[in-house]
C-alpha cells in the first residue's frame, strides 16, 4: 500500500537532532539551567507552556515562570520516552517521569519546529495522573 504522508517519518538525522535538543532541554530542567531553557523556547507571543498548575501564555509568561519557581526537586527519571519527527522541520516529544517520594505519574508534551536558530519548543504540557491509572 502506498502512503499518502506528503512528508517523511522519522528522518534518522532529523531524529537525532530533536532527541540532542530533548536530552539537553532535560538537563537543563533538571539543572536549573533558566538560560537554556528559555533559549530552547520560541521566544513568541504565541509559545504556550500549560503546566500541572498553570497556564502559560507567551514567551514572557514562561520565562517569568522559570525565573520565580523554585530550583529544588526538579530531578526525575524519564520513561516511555517518544520523539516523533514529521519532515525535516516540525517533531513531537511525549514521555513519562517520576519523582522520588512523588507517588503520581507526571507527563510532559512538546512540539518542536526548526526555526533558523535552531530547534525551538512552541507548545508544551505538563500534567500529573495517579499511578494507579
Amino acid at each position: 500500500m502506498e502512503s499518502t504522508t506528503p512528508f517523511e517519518v522519522n528522518l534518522p538525522d532529523v531524529l537525532a537532532e530533536v532527541r540532542q535538543a530533548f536530552e539537553r532541554y532535560e538537563l537543563a530542567l533538571t539543572s536549573n539551567q533558566v538560560e537554556v531553557l528559555d533559549e530552547l523556547f520560541l521566544d513568541a507571543a504565541e509559545t504556550v507552556r500549560y503546566g500541572a498548575t498553570e497556564n502559560l501564555l507567551g514567551f514572557d509568561e514562561i520565562r517569568a515562570f522559570r525565573v520565580g519557581r523554585s530550583p529544588k526537586n526538579l530531578m526525575r527519571v524519564l520513561r516511555a520516552t517518544v520523539i516523533t519527527t514529521y519532515g525535516r522541520d516540525f517533531a513531537v516529544a511525549n514521555t513519562e517521569f517520576t519523582r522520588d517520594g512523588e507517588v503520581r505519574l507526571g507527563r510532559q508534551s512538546h512540539s518542536w519546529v526548526r526555526f533558523s536558530q535552531g530547534w525551538r519548543i512552541v507548545a508544551a504540557h505538563v500534567s500529573w495522573m495517579d499511578s494507579g491509572k
